[in-house]
């Protein structure tokens, strides 16, 4: 930033318009999962985020949230050199576990991977590690420019191509621009596209335990009211069996939650994991962010594509949120791929909205629901949703077909 000679109005001195092929706004597991996959596949690329990645599990900000990547993850992440850093750190996901435990007595229903693959549904990863691998990644590509500390600032879409204004002042030419920078994406602000939100008045509080049962690597979500408690099966840690969870509920109560103190919360959490996995102990700090979903207008603008959260939110149900970002990224690369003579142009992004836009709304919708389902309190709602995993689970056929749906496979 400079001023002028009165001293008074300050300008920004552009230093740099640099030419590339494709600019990502955006530094979470998304952006940079898309910098790897499109600069492997041969694009140039500059990503930017104004917030450094936290690399570190204990570092001051770090996202103590998981991942879980669905088998169609691994392809695309493979593809993109990613996999091979991810495996070692991975924790299998073989069965998904529900648990009713408003139920009398709690009922559990157990869907296999095995019913339907010879592998598991997925892997789990915690997102602080994901950054640290994927920012690996990115540093042995030399088509790709990671400019940490810089974030996108506006935006002018031409015929040929975008200007792209950085928070430094320099400035990219870019044929496609991507908004992978979340739920209140800039790039989307930037180019006039609306948004509908769904809130639910619910937090999710994230946090790591140990404990003493194994977890034999089953996906555990337990039921009540308010949201579910879910314990995602992480590697050992200090020696001992690790899960991170995921625990919904009301608004007050999660804060209220958060601000108890280690030995108190601990008691409300094996509670609330009605002691499945025995006691638990906290490993990590906890973290707390609003539920909503949420669906943007449109999927794309003038040379602009909309990805992950920045085109879609929803409550993390069922490993739904980030595998269908990476279907978003499958998609976008595949038309790119095929049509590098047209990248970015209006032909191109119709196509993508067009396959993205149906599975976008069917599974904001169907997490909707059961978020729903979850949050009931009454006895006859509870007994309503207990009644409809026992009917759906119960019919072989139809519990195959929710687990390919699941997986995005159908």
């Amino acid at each position: 930033m400079t001023l002028s000679a009165s001293g008074q109005t300050p300008y920004v001195s552009f230093m740099e318009r640099k030419t590339t092929d494709i600019c990502i706004a955006g530094g979470g597991v998304a952006g940079l999962t898309a910098a790897a996959a499109f600069g492997t596949a041969g694009f140039n690329v500059t990503i930017v985020d104004p917030a450094p990645p936290i690399t570190s599990r204990d570092a001051d900000g770090s996202d103590l949230r998981t991942t879980a990547f669905l088998q169609p993850a691994q392809r695309f992440l493979e593809a993109a050199g990613l996999w091979e850093r991810l495996a070692p750190h991975a924790a299998p996901l073989q069965i998904m576990r529900i648990v009713d435990a408003a139920a009398s007595p709690p009922v559990t229903h157990d869907f296999d991977a095995a019913d339907i693959s010879d592998k598991p549904f997925g892997w789990s990863l915690p997102n602080w590690l994901l950054r640290r691998e994927m920012v690996a990644r990115l540093q042995e590509l030399p088509n790709v420019d990671f400019r940490p500390g810089t974030g996108f600032a506006r935006m002018l879409a031409r015929t040929d191509q975008a200007i792209v204004t950085l928070s430094d002042g320099n400035q990219l030419a870019a044929k496609l621009v991507i908004g992978a920078d979340g739920r209140a994406s800039q790039v989307r602000q930037a180019t006039d596209i609306g948004v509908k939100t769904m809130r639910y008045g619910q937090r999710a509080l994230t946090f790591a335990v140990t404990h003493e049962a194994p977890h034999d690597n089953i996906s555990t979500e337990i039921h009540q009211s308010g949201g579910p408690f879910t314990l995602v099966p992480l590697p050992d840690h200090d020696g001992k069996p690790c899960s991170a969870v995921v625990w919904m509920d009301h608004g007050a109560e999660v804060q209220r939650l958060a601000d108890l103190p280690t030995d108190d919360f601990e008691t409300a959490a094996n509670h609330r994991s009605a002691f499945l996995y025995g006691p638990l102990k906290l490993g990590t700090r906890r973290t707390s962010w609003p539920i909503i979903s949420q669906i943007a207008d449109h999927l794309t603008g003038p040379r602009t594509v909309l990805v992950a959260e920045a085109a879609h939110v929803m409550p993390p149900i069922g490993a739904q949120g980030l595998n269908m970002s990476l279907k978003d990224l499958a998609s976008l690369l595949d038309l790119a791929q095929a049509n590098r003579a047209e990248l970015g142009e209006q032909r191109m992004l119709d196509r993508y909205a067009r396959q993205r836009h149906p599975d976008i709304t069917l599974r904001v919708a169907g997490i909707d629901a059961l978020n729903r389902a979850s949050i009931a309190g009454s006895s006859k709602a509870q007994d309503l949703r207990a009644k409809g995993i026992q009917t759906l689970y119960s019919i072989a056929p139809v519990r195959r077909t929710l687990m390919e749906l699941g997986l995005g496979a159908r």
